[in-house]
């Protein structure tokens, strides 16, 4: 069988010697404390000793009667530490002087905060700017907390900073958290004051990635600890980059459910986390309200709850009325509950999902009993004009452009996204694999992950478990592009494992491997894996052979083809046959897409590199086009290419 390997190859090619952080500096576990715990035989997940919760309070509207959300979307201000050391410095302390500061928006990307000509093709000014300003910086607000709050359970959520986050709350730390694109919450505890004005500080960390921005040969500067570890091909945009607030519930709280809907049996699943924070046992009764749209009635159950306790009530009941969730019809319903305590309302929470069954049946992929097929996009979260902090207006254009192309799946390559992503391919019907930041880990991260750090295995539970109720999330990404060495096959095993506990609807798992010959394929649900024949390595003609011998191999496995494309210069036309045009790139796709669709029996789907064109720091690209890949369908503002109407008019199998 033909073994493909892809952009890692060429990032070896581009890059020198890496510069690594002291083993010494390394923790031996990763600072959220992630695990998952069995609590009444439903697998939970726990970062800092709580269960980590559901991330619905950046909604406008988000409080009811029971919660209420104080949000910190506004101007902080701001400092990079410029050599200083801020905590021997107290600027964590809530007395310190921060008027001489910055002030700057969160959500936001430091990198656009002084980055003249960020977005542009231009990179005459490459290296200069807020955009390679590494290390740590500093956020600071003050926020009124109301006194009602005095007794009731405050958590301090956070939707994503990168990489790193230290978080203080009056001068106390209230925690670490690592890794740039997942959500956390800490406890606020006896560390906030309601009824006072409040500090809260966040020291945000970025390593540098390279030893020069403008040198020609730099070197790669790598940490174990870190995911991913070294220099990759994106734009790793630093600071309080979504949205952070502050959210109050009863010491009695339903703080996640986990919603399944079978649309076989037309029923529903409600596993409902119940934690009570109070000094005292409490007796809690735990109701799914009644629900019209699909014809459930109310059930309800009753839970003891010793002081600091964390329950799991599981609530079933028929859906009669209720329609399957899918791309032509994206039915969606709500489960409501409530918790009462002592005969009163404690806390209400609302959760939407869908009717949909995902499996691998007969060597397909079905959804709801039927096969189908994903034409498919990668892409990235980023625009020029705000990085990776967009607003909801941007992801409504960005993910627009879609269905525009006759698309029905997204891969979030290579880290998972804002909630909205997953909200609006919900409403949208557009299946969405998602992905973790393990990209290009070589055998010694790996292993340091799998044995000591754990990190990419806190990423895989965290992924499943804050994207389980999403209908349009039917594929769980494991890793993209990793070498596949001694540990390669136990490292795969680890994450397969957490996503699945975490994920109560079993759903398949696939990762974009570097090879159509990986190892650890037999693991896989489906056959995930990248290819660039007649671009990277090789002709056009062989991706259908390397198809069928993967097939061969793995006979009851479909294939997905998880990243395939070229490039075009920006505004360059001429033959198809001449690299770099936009008839070039066209032609590209239509030669790959006709050998996939030609196996529609093997065949899950393909899903192109990518929508946009991006921004990366790699060595490539850096001054010819201001670091900006030119693998986009459309360029860096959305303006399509040929590749665009190309991939438009391709049919899938059977139209």
């Amino acid at each position: 069988m033909t073994r493909i390997h892809v952009r890692a190859a060429l990032a070896l090619l581009l890059s020198a010697a890496a510069l690594a952080v002291p083993a010494a500096a390394r923790a031996e576990r990763e600072p959220m404390r992630t695990e998952l715990r069995t609590v009444d035989g439903t697998p939970v997940v726990f970062q800092y000793g709580i269960p980590v919760p559901a991330f619905d309070g950046w909604r406008p509207g988000a409080a009811n009667g029971t919660r209420d959300v104080v949000g910190l979307d506004r101007s902080w201000r701001f400092r990079f530490e410029d050599g200083v050391d801020g905590v021997a410095a107290g600027w964590h302390e809530p007395g310190f002087d921060d008027s001489s500061w910055e002030g700057r928006p969160v959500p936001s990307s430091w990198d656009l905060y002084d980055t003249p000509g960020f977005g542009g093709y231009d990179g005459s000014r490459y290296g200069q700017g807020t955009a390679f300003t590494d290390g740590s910086a500093w956020y600071r607000v003050r926020v009124d907390v109301p006194r009602r709050w005095e007794h009731r359970r405050v958590l301090l959520k956070f939707l994503a900073v990168s990489y790193r986050a230290d978080v203080w709350i009056n001068g106390e730390h209230a925690g670490t958290h690592e890794g740039g694109s997942a959500p956390f919450a800490l406890d606020a505890g006896e560390r906030l004051r309601p009824g006072a004005r409040n500090v809260i500080a966040v020291r945000v960390y970025r390593r540098p990635w390279w030893s020069s921005y403008t040198a020609a040969s730099p070197q790669q500067i790598s940490d174990d600890r870190e995911i991913p570890h070294k220099p990759v091909d994106y734009w790793p945009y630093a600071g309080i980059v979504r949205s952070a607030w502050l959210e109050a519930t009863s010491p009695v709280t339903i703080s996640k459910a986990l919603v399944s809907g079978d649309a076989g049996e037309r029923a529903v699943t409600v596993r409902a986390v119940v934690e009570n924070r109070s000094d005292r046992a409490r007796v809690a009764r735990v109701a799914l309200l009644p629900d019209g749209a699909t014809g459930g009635r109310r059930v309800a159950e009753t839970v003891e709850l010793a002081p600091g306790a964390v329950r799991v009530v599981t609530l079933r009941r028929s859906a009669p009325r209720a329609k399957p969730w899918s791309p032509d019809d994206p039915a969606l319903y709500d489960a409501d509950l409530r918790v009462t305590a002592a005969g009163v309302p404690s806390d209400e929470l609302t959760t939407r999902y869908g009717f949909r069954d995902v499996a691998v049946e007969g060597g397909r992929l079905t959804v709801n009993g039927e096969p189908v097929f994903l034409k498919g996009v990668n892409w990235h979260e980023e625009t020029p004009e705000r990085g990776r902090s967009l607003t909801l207006g941007d992801y409504d254009r960005l993910l627009g452009d879609v269905p525009r192309m006759g698309a029905n799946f997204i891969r979030n390559a290579v880290y998972t996204r804002h909630p909205y992503v997953y909200d609006w391919a919900d409403r949208h019907g557009v299946y969405v694999m998602d992905d973790i930041d393990t990209m290009w880990l070589n055998e010694p991260q790996q292993r340091f992950q799998l044995s000591e750090y754990g990190l990419s295995r806190a990423l895989a539970l965290t992924m499943a478990w804050n994207q389980a109720n999403h209908p349009s999330v039917i594929l769980w990404c494991l890793q993209n592009e990793s070498e596949m060495g001694p540990s390669y096959r136990a490292w795969i095993a680890d994450m397969k494992e957490a996503a699945r506990a975490a994920d109560p609807q079993d759903r398949p798992i696939t990762w974009a491997s570097a090879s159509s010959n990986d190892p650890a394929f037999d693991l896989a649900d489906v056959v995930g894996f990248n290819e660039y024949f007649g671009y990277f390595y090789g002709r056009d003609d062989q991706l259908g052979p390397a198809i069928d011998a993967t097939h061969r191999a793995h006979p009851t496995k479909p294939i997905l083809i998880t990243e395939n494309g070229t490039f075009s210069y920006p505004g360059r036309h001429g033959s198809p046959d001449e690299m770099g045009t936009e008839e070039w790139q066209a032609e590209k796709l239509r030669r790959h897409w006709a050998q996939v669709v030609a196996r529609p029996e093997t065949m899950a789907g393909y899903t192109y590199w990518l929508l946009r064109d991006y921004k990366q720091r790699m060595a490539y690209n850096r001054f010819d086009y201001n670091g900006i890949s030119a693998m986009g369908m459309m360029d860096f503002s959305g303006e399509p290419r040929l590749a665009f109407t190309a991939y438009r008019d391709a049919q899938p199998p059977g139209r």
